[in-house]
């Protein structure tokens, strides 16, 4: 319908909802899903700014280096066909009438609520640099930018990052994708500079630059050079780095606007108290746009946990957040990375305990205040750091004993204390990247989750980066239901043949020649006629060089998106077995002597 023939008055009724959430990233979807545990019937409606579904942000550098698609990043959610929800995408809230209990949309739609939720999150920091608008100059913070980052990874030849971050440090892996020079230009002593102390920073910068990426720390950029498009940036002692495209990784800003517009308090963020509400009690806050106790998280997990509370004030039961401890525990471009609690600057040093192995790249750091655990570093990885979580959570006491051990080994406990998930406490978190702890899992397992799948499905565990899903199939144990891999029976059946068909080879003689041409088949013609030979020949060639070709489907999941990656292997072994097939017919079953022979056995094994 044209928009001049829209009838005002029923533009501009009032739409009710229970609760209307504004925000549709993984928080906002977070809060609406924990409302809907509790009330599978309240009303919801939930807006989002972006032209597109909710997506999963933690894979957008996966996305930019080509590890997954974007079919891939689309979040499956319970809220998409639950008739309690409806969802307005691409559809931006401008206004708050808190007199009236509505919220105003782009088009002047007017929607009513009981209960408002912003979960506006944040924006890129865009540092007070001259020649920041200049082309070819990016930010690295949701779906739009990393498309357009996509476009020009083809392109650019030597790219500059500002800032030492994760999301500076995964933007340079991604940009490095077609053997671009890259260099990061991190303001601070070192990289990861609020996560790591300086020990574990060199230990990264060390790692990264033997990834070829250049690293500057304790650098400033004061001038982004170029006349319409960006040619080099300069730095604060005067010297200059040539690039043809500068991506900003500086930090985020909280979106607070549409909170200040509706005289909602704010500070660096929404303010809020320990049930999540503004200065107006029937408006909350979570996720990165909300700052509580003067502190402002700018990670998912303690948004997770601000849902589940303010999802629960709303449905009217009590409840308090408390704070988060932040905790960083990821991969660094395949590098692992663990920072918890009180760490680097902030801590005491004459309170810290070394571990360091540096033949293995291996440094662990604890923080102990008065006899207790209250922070950690970590760089190489480090077994048993889910149960050290759950420790500086609790802030559990560490002994004289237990420290030796660290300060030798490495290790605070027994091994065989962190083994068994199902003896971890409920608190100690089993996937980082959704925040879901070993009490998720249980109460997911008494609701009728069984496997590795099923549990995935209702906590949302391992199903950003898959490195949980050895804990989980920990956790399950011996409750486990088998799960056999996909394509298992071709997978089985083509492997046995390959098999069958290589023992062949080896232990039959080859066939002989035959002594008259007078026969009625001429059979061994395969081996004797040259066109024959080099059909055979050719069709193995052929075979062998479409199997390297298949190899590089895992390579190029962007490219060759078609089909699972488990039918993928079951075409691999397929086309193996018609390469045996056609050795078979190339040689006769004969091996030949030497050399020859060797190299028949190689192939026939593989």
């Amino acid at each position: 319908m044209p928009a001049a023939a829209i009838n005002l008055t029923e533009q501009y009724m009032p739409v009710m909802h229970d609760v209307v959430v504004i925000g549709s990233g993984p928080v906002g979807i977070r809060v609406v899903q924990e409302l809907l545990k509790r009330d599978s019937r309240i009303k919801i409606a939930i807006f989002g700014d972006e032209p597109w579904q909710p997506y999963n942000r933690i894979k957008l550098s996966s996305l930019l280096t080509g590890e997954v698609s974007e079919d891939e990043l689309y979040q499956q959610q319970d809220i998409k066909n639950n008739q309690s929800v409806t969802t307005f995408y691409n559809n931006r809230i401008i206004g708050i009438d808190r007199h009236t209990r509505e919220v105003i949309d782009s088009h002047g739609k007017r929607y009513t609520y009981k209960k408002l939720i912003l979960a506006t999150g944040s924006q890129p920091h865009l540092p007070s640099i001259d020649g920041i608008h200049l082309k070819n100059v990016f930010t690295f913070r949701d779906l739009s930018d990393a498309q357009k980052l996509m476009s020009r990874t083809v392109r650019t030849r030597r790219t500059v990052i500002i800032g030492g971050g994760l999301l500076g440090l995964e933007a340079a892996r991604a940009m490095q994708r077609f053997n671009t020079q890259v260099s990061v230009i991190e303001h601070s002593m070192w990289l990861m500079f609020r996560q790591l102390d300086q020990r574990a920073g060199a230990y990264l910068k060390q790692y990264i630059e033997g990834l070829d990426i250049e690293v500057f720390v304790n650098s400033r950029v004061t001038r982004i050079i170029g006349d319409e498009q960006v040619t080099a940036v300069e730095l604060a002692n005067g010297s200059e780095i040539e690039c043809d495209t500068l991506i900003i990784a500086a930090g985020i800003v909280p979106n607070i606007q549409l909170a200040v517009d509706a005289g909602i308090h704010v500070g660096r963020g929404i303010r809020v108290n320990d049930q999540l509400q503004t200065n107006d009690p029937d408006v909350f806050a979570v996720g990165e746009c909300v700052e509580h106790r003067n502190k402002i998280y700018g990670l998912i997990a303690p948004g997770y946990e601000q849902a589940s509370v303010a999802a629960h004030i709303i449905k009217g039961f009590k409840a308090q957040y408390l704070g988060s401890v932040s905790a960083t525990n990821l991969k660094v471009l395949d590098y692992p990375v663990f920072s918890m609690g009180n760490t680097g600057v902030s801590a005491r040093s004459r309170e810290n305990f070394i571990y360091q192995n540096h033949k293995n790249e291996i440094y662990r750091k604890l923080v102990v205040i008065n006899g207790r655990l209250r922070g950690a570093v970590a760089i190489g990885g480090w077994p048993g750091i889910n149960l050290l979580q759950e420790a500086i959570v609790k802030q559990r006491r560490i002994w004289p004993w237990e420290i030796k051990r660290f300060i030798t080994t490495g290790q605070i406990w027994q091994e065989e204390l962190t083994e068994n998930v199902v003896e971890w406490p409920a608190t100690a978190t089993i996937c980082n990247c959704t925040g879901v702890t070993r009490g998720d899992l249980e109460s997911a397992e008494r609701s009728g989750a069984r496997t590795v799948a099923e549990l995935a499905a209702a906590t949302g565990a391992s199903t950003v980066c898959g490195s949980c899903k050895p804990l989980i199939t920990n956790f399950i144990g011996s409750h486990a239901k088998p799960e056999p891999v996909t394509g298992y029976r071709p997978l089985f059946l083509a492997s046995l043949i390959s098999v069958m068909a290589a023992m062949i080879m080896l232990m039959l003689p080859g066939l002989e020649y035959m002594q008259s041409v007078q026969a009625s088949i001429n059979w061994d013609a395969l081996w004797r006629n040259s066109l024959f030979k080099q059909i055979s020949g050719f069709s193995l060639l052929g075979l062998s060089l479409l199997i390297s070709v298949i190899s590089l489907r895992k390579r190029l999941n962007s490219i060759i998106s078609q089909w699972d990656f488990a039918w993928w292997r079951v075409f691999h072994v397929l086309v193996a077995v018609l390469a045996v097939a056609a050795l078979l017919i190339h040689t006769g079953f004969r091996f030949g002597d030497n050399i020859n022979f060797y190299l028949m056995s190689v192939y026939s094994a593989l």
